[in-house]
């Protein structure tokens, strides 16, 4: 029963360092994109604009296409455009 108890907790502690090494890296990668945009900034771009077409661009296209349709029917509905022309 001791062997499998060792065995078990190897295999935590194994789990538990990837996680550690993984989460290492994504903090350095996270700090990576904000030099990436920090730079964008520095030459005009609207860093604002760029995260949002980087979100877009995850997207696939019909996902966006409806992702559009509703939030122009929610600005129709709220007066802020004109409101779809009707089939």
């Amino acid at each position: 029963m001791a062997v499998e108890d060792s065995v078990a907790q190897d295999q935590l502690r194994a789990f538990i360092e990837r996680i550690e090494r993984m989460e290492e890296e994504k903090a350095a990668i996270a700090a990576d994109i904000k030099e990436i945009y920090a730079e964008a900034k520095g030459n005009g771009f609207d860093t604002k604009i760029l995260r949002k077409i980087v979100s877009i661009r995850k997207q696939d296209a019909n996902e966006r296409a409806e992702q559009e349709a509703i939030l122009e029917l929610y600005m129709a509905a709220l007066g802020m455009v004109e409101a779809p022309p009707e089939d």
